[in-house]
Order: C-alpha cells, then sequence, then structure tokens
C-alpha cells in the first residue's frame, strides 16, 4: 500500500505532464504484481467495491466526528476523500502490513456487515498519505490530474510498446492486468481479449481554414455533414454489443435502445443522435440523455436514440480499415441495407464539383433544416488510422464564432446562485509539445440549464486543483478537465488577457463531456477569426 499511497501524494503535487508520466513509468518498474496492476486500476476508474460506497464512509466519519464539524469541512475541502483523511480523529504512524492487492481483496470480498470494521480498522492504523490513498481508492475519484490516456501514455513510455498498441488491447482486460504486463515486459505475446468487445482508437480531422482549399483538390475528397451529436463507435463481436464515446467509454447502459437491433459482427463509427419520426432533433435533446447509468422507458421514446454511420471498421472477420475510405464507404452502404435497423442509417454524402459549390451548401445547410455543425471532408484514398493524421481528413464548421474551449478557474455566483460555482474563465491552447499551455480568453456564468450547473459544480469541486480565496483552479491538463462550447459574439484585441484576444458577450453553448481538452481550440483559431473580423472592417 505504501508505493500507492507515495504515488498518488507525488502526482497530486506535480503539474507537469511530463513528470507525471515519469512518475508512473517509476511505479510500473518498480512495484510488482499485483500491486502494479491495480494501482493501474485505479488510476483508470475500472475498480468497483459492491459494499465500500461513499454513504458508509459519511457513516463512519459521523460516528467519530460531531456531524456539524464534518459537513462544514465537507462543504469547505469539496471532496469526500480528502476531508476523511483529514478529519479521522486518530492520527496513525505506522505504515499497514497489508499490499494494495491485499486491501483490493479485502474491499471485494469482505462480508457487507464486517466492512466497516475493516475500513475503520485500516484508518486508525495507517498514516495520513496512507489514509488519503486509501479512501481515493475507495470512492474512486482519485483526482491527481491522471486519466486512462495518460496512465496508458506511460507505460507505452516505460515498454516501448506504441500506444496504438496498448489502446488497441486496452478495452479487452481485466485488473490486475497480468497478461497486460507480461507483453510490456516481453515475457508474453499480446494479451487476447476472447468473448469480448474491443473499442478501437478513432480517426480524427484536422479544423479546415478556407484559405487551406486553395492547395487541396476536390476531386481528391469526399463530404459529408458533421452532426450535432457525439461521435461513437458500435461494436458487436463476440455475441456481445457495447457503444462507446470517442475516448473508449462505454455509454452503453444509456442508449440501451440503439444495441437491442444492432447486428452482429461489426464495428461502426458514427455520430449518435436523437433520431424522432425520421427527423434528427438538437444536442439540447441528447445532452438529456448522456452520463446515465439507465434509462426509463418513457426516455427512451420520448428520445429515441439512433446512430448515422460514417465509416465501417469491421466487417464479419475482416478489418477494413486498411482500405481507402472510398471503399468502405462503398462496403457500409452495403452493410446498413442489409443491417436494416431502425437505429442505423448511414450518414449522406454531400455532393460536389468544386469548393464553391460545397461553400454554398455548407452555408445553406441540409436540406430539412436538421441541425449541423459543418462538414467533414475525406480523402477519398485514406485509411482508417487511429489519431490526427496530417491531410487526411477535415472538420469545416459553419459557424465561426463558435469554439470548444476548457475551463480553468471557477467562482461562486451570487444570489441564488451563492453556493454554486456557476462563473467560469475558460482557455484555449498556445504552444507545442512540452512548452503547449491553456491561456484565457473569456469568461461566462450563462447559458446552462439549472441541471448543468448542478453538474458543472459536482466537476469543480471534484476536480479541484487549488483554491485562491472565492476562485477554484480545476484541472485542465490535455488528458482531463473539461471541454465548454463556447458561443460569442465577436472578438476584440486585449492587453489584459495573455492571449491577446477577448470575447464579446461569451455563453455557454453546450457543455463536451465526450471531449478530451487535448482537442479543445488553439488560440491561432482566435487570432484567424479576429483577423478576418478586422480585416472586413477595413
Amino acid at each position: 500500500m505504501k508505493p500507492f499511497s507515495r504515488l498518488l501524494d507525488a502526482l497530486s503535487y506535480q503539474p507537469q505532464r511530463n513528470l507525471k508520466i515519469r512518475l508512473l513509468a517509476d511505479y510500473f518498474s518498480r512495484t510488482p504484481d499485483p500491486d502494479r496492476g491495480y494501482g493501474l486500476a485505479a488510476l483508470t476508474g475500472v475498480l468497483d467495491f459492491a459494499h465500500a460506497k461513499p454513504a458508509l464512509l459519511r457513516g463512519l466519519a459521523a460516528e467519530r466526528v460531531d456531524p456539524e464539524l464534518f459537513a462544514w469541512s465537507y462543504d469547505y475541502v469539496g471532496d469526500l476523500a480528502e476531508t476523511i483523511s483529514l478529519i479521522w480523529p486518530k492520527a496513525g504512524d505506522e505504515a499497514t502490513p497489508h499490499s494494495l492487492g491485499e486491501i483490493v481483496a479485502a474491499l471485494q470480498h469482505t462480508s457487507k456487515s464486517s466492512l466497516p470494521g475493516f475500513i475503520a480498522a485500516q484508518l486508525d492504523r495507517m498514516s495520513r498519505t496512507e489514509r488519503f490513498a486509501f479512501m481515493k481508492l475507495i470512492t474512486g475519484g482519485l483526482r491527481v490530474g491522471v486519466s486512462a490516456r495518460l496512465a496508458k501514455t506511460a507505460l507505452a513510455e516505460w515498454s516501448g510498446k506504441p500506444l496504438l498498441e496498448i489502446e488497441e488491447v486496452w478495452h479487452g482486460l481485466t485488473p490486475p492486468f497480468l497478461d497486460l504486463f507480461a507483453w510490456l515486459e516481453g515475457r508474453a505475446g499480446p494479451p487476447k481479449a476472447k468473448g469480448k468487445t474491443r473499442f478501437r482508437p478513432v480517426m480524427l480531422a484536422h479544423p479546415l481554414d478556407e484559405a487551406d482549399l486553395q492547395l487541396l483538390d476536390p476531386k481528391d475528397f469526399m463530404a459529408e455533414w458533421k452532426w450535432d451529436g457525439i461521435r461513437v463507435q458500435l461494436v458487436c463481436e463476440n455475441g456481445e454489443r457495447r457503444l462507446f464515446s470517442r475516448t473508449g467509454d462505454d455509454i452503453s447502459n444509456a442508449f440501451p435502445d440503439v444495441l437491442e437491433p444492432a447486428p452482429d459482427n461489426a464495428v461502426i463509427d458514427g455520430e449518435l443522435l436523437i433520431i424522432k419520426n425520421g427527423k434528427v432533433e438538437s444536442f439540447a435533446e441528447l445532452q438529456q440523455r448522456l452520463n446515465r447509468k439507465e434509462v426509463t422507458s418513457r426516455m427512451k421514446q420520448e428520445r429515441p436514440a439512433g446512430i448515422l454511420a460514417y465509416d465501417l471498421l469491421l466487417d464479419g472477420p475482416e478489418d477494413l480499415r486498411g482500405r481507402s475510405f472510398k471503399e468502405r464507404r462503398a462496403l457500409l452502404e452495403g452493410f446498413i441495407v442489409r443491417a436494416s435497423s431502425p437505429r442505423l442509417n448511414i450518414s449522406p454524402l454531400v455532393e460536389f464539383k468544386s469548393w464553391e459549390e460545397l461553400a454554398a451548401k455548407r452555408a445553406q445547410g441540409t436540406e430539412d433544416g436538421a441541425p449541423v455543425e459543418g462538414l467533414m471532408l475525406k480523402r477519398r484514398d485514406s485509411r482508417y488510422e487511429a489519431g490526427r493524421i496530417t491531410g487526411l481528413w477535415y472538420k469545416w464548421k459553419r459557424d465561426p464564432h463558435l469554439i470548444d474551449a476548457v475551463m480553468m478557474y471557477a467562482q461562486r455566483g451570487h444570489g441564488k446562485r451563492s453556493s454554486f460555482y456557476s462563473d467560469y474563465t475558460f482557455g484555449v491552447w498556445r504552444g507545442q509539445g512540452s512548452d503547449r499551455e491553456l491561456v484565457p480568453v473569456g469568461k461566462a456564468y450563462f447559458g446552462f440549464t439549472d441541471e448543468e450547473l448542478k453538474q458543472i459544480d459536482r466537476f469543480v469541486r471534484n476536480n479541484t486543483v487549488e483554491r485562491f480565496g472565492p476562485v477554484r483552479e480545476v484541472v485542465h491538463e490535455p488528458d482531463q478537465g473539461l471541454v465548454l462550447e463556447v458561443a460569442f459574439e465577436g472578438l476584440q484585441r486585449s492587453t489584459r488577457h495573455k492571449s491577446g484576444v477577448a470575447m464579446r458577450f461569451p455563453r455557454i453553448n453546450r457543455l463536451r463531456w465526450d471531449k478530451p481538452p487535448a482537442e479543445a481550440d488553439r488560440l491561432e483559431t482566435l487570432e484567424k477569426m479576429l483577423a478576418g473580423i478586422e480585416n472586413g472592417r477595413a
């Protein structure tokens, strides 16, 4: 347990991404099995303890500490694990004799009636550092600035295995990952995920500047609408069906209606939308179903979900990713006809012969007025390659005054919002590689519903990394944070902002829980917008 607690303590005080990776790599190299595997599982959020729940921890704390004092402390700290580790009355001064693997086994297998006594005994014995790690392990929210992607990146750098190969096998594995570490250390071949569905890392697009069109030949590209939903991957293989987000999170429980009529032995890349009576609804309708552990029959009826398919990655036993997009598209069209699923249709191509013709269609939108963000351009000969490959796929948004930014700071509101963190400062990326940083470009305090406010407030409290009086700094790493789609009326130059630009009348257009911060917009995007505005005035 001690190595894991030391790791969490070190990660908590280390803001630099590259140094976090070094800490993780050192932990994986020095810690034996199965402890390092359980440590990896805790960091990536795949551990679950049936009876060790937050309510049990609050009850234990209430037995040892005045409930009023605990409530005030919890409100101030904002994190249950941290609050209990600090307020627990008996100051432990020794390391627990149990290893991390033994602790995990006890939490998983100790009876419900005996578990409170086991947890209390461990808290009494543990040092404060171990106590904090123990509480984080149980609550499942480590909040140390390490995402699953960052942990896998550390595995790749430590072992020398390509990150994409690790991601390919990741979703069929279970803790303590003995076969994964055997492969990473060269003691065995790649893990086999028999009887499991497997997520494939997705191919991404580059933002398109209209000036770039002069360098591209329209004959080399095919175009389709960029729908206003979320990117998903429908995986149907080995008798199982799963729906994954673009980052590999399993969202199947929130959309069982999509899975029920899904075809067998296929992997489909597409856009998840609410499609009612053949009409694509707004993102706000889809948002009502996101992040739910289960949905009611009424919700499925009122907001029926469906997928508009972009790509076919697997058809039966054949992996199609090595084929050209033109070939995959033709195979997808035939597949959709054969599947004949009411929840699965094909995203139509937008025919064009010149960029001028395509630009006009982009400005006009779909014939039925369905909500779209713009267009996607894909090279006809492009293979399906994970990541953002230069020159192959482009996204051409319709509205130049919508950007994806990352929340950096939050402040309590006023009046009826005084108990919520409702005022947000957000930023975009500047620089490259290790010099990449977020720079603030604006603040917003409206545009979201009361329910969304509660969700954001919970995120702020659970992801605070620093406090400055009434202001909280929230985690904003490339792999972890909250992306906000921000709408604004204009841009102007600013000497007050580190970015050099400021937005006019910004508002939160929607929350992008599905999008990793690394994919938020860059400062260059705003600078190009500003240059266009200034040239237009001239």
